[in-house]
């Protein structure tokens, strides 16, 4: 498993791939939440705040991430390399997994410089303010369960098609609909269970600060889903 993982992380890094992914998230941030005035601009705010920057990379990631796992698969399935990789002395779950540890520790890379952020909106806070860190550590968690979460959508529609732009396609598709759609259908029906089963719903709760079991549950069942339904995808393609 982490022979795969490593290789794919190599495959990235030693390739414009990995370093315009990196670039894209850092750029899209930067402009939007320093440069560009709107909403997003967080010196636009009354309070020195990193909320605009955790509305915002969510959008950024719902298509980032199935960009970055479209190839995952479908490229083996395309080449034929697959049948190869089945054959070796790994199961199933280790290859799938190896692959998604892969997508998800380049998304982590684009993350971590945006810690620096911090550094730059504690130079801003005027008296009588203070940097709520609780909230800004449970927004990071967040934003990692989240990417994890759209990770293994990505991967699972990396799995489906042999094309990379219809794997991107589908995961976006994917990602979209768990993240905006089910609230948008929640609006409609005005069903408060229903809003439950949206992304939003458990991202919001998660970035006030507070780790609740409950979000923690819904983010790792869900990539535990599409985890399972790769495998169960890859397996079929054995036979």
């Amino acid at each position: 498993m982490f022979a795969i993982c490593f290789r794919e992380i190599r495959s990235f890094l030693s390739s414009l791939t990995g370093y315009l992914v990196i670039a894209v998230f850092l750029i899209i941030n930067g402009l939007m939440l320093w440069f560009f005035d709107g909403s997003y601009n967080v010196l636009n705010g009354n309070y020195a705040d990193l909320a605009p920057f955790f509305y915002l990379s969510p959008l950024v990631l719902v298509f980032l991430i199935p960009a970055v796992a479209m190839r995952s698969f479908s490229e083996e399935i395309k080449q034929g390399t697959i049948e190869l990789l089945l054959t070796k002395p790994l199961s199933v779950w280790q290859i799938v997994l190896g692959k998604y540890f892969g997508v998800l520790s380049l998304i982590i890379l684009s993350i971590l410089p945006t810690v620096v952020y911090v550094w730059i909106l504690e130079g801003y806070i005027i008296d009588g303010q203070y940097f709520d860190y609780g909230s800004l550590i449970g927004s990071y968690f967040g934003l990692l369960f989240l990417a994890a979460m759209y990770a293994s959508m990505g991967v699972f529609a990396s799995s489906l098609s042999d094309n990379q732009i219809v794997a991107f396609i589908l995961g976006a598709l994917l990602c979209l609909f768990l993240s905006f759609g089910i609230d948008l259908l929640s609006s409609v029906a005005q069903s408060g269970i229903l809003e439950q089963f949206g992304v939003q719903y458990h991202f919001r709760s998660i970035s006030r600060g507070v780790i609740d079991t409950r979000d923690l549950v819904y983010f790792i069942s869900v990539s535990f889903l599409f985890l399972s339904l790769t495998v169960l995808r890859i397996k079929s393609l054995r036979r």
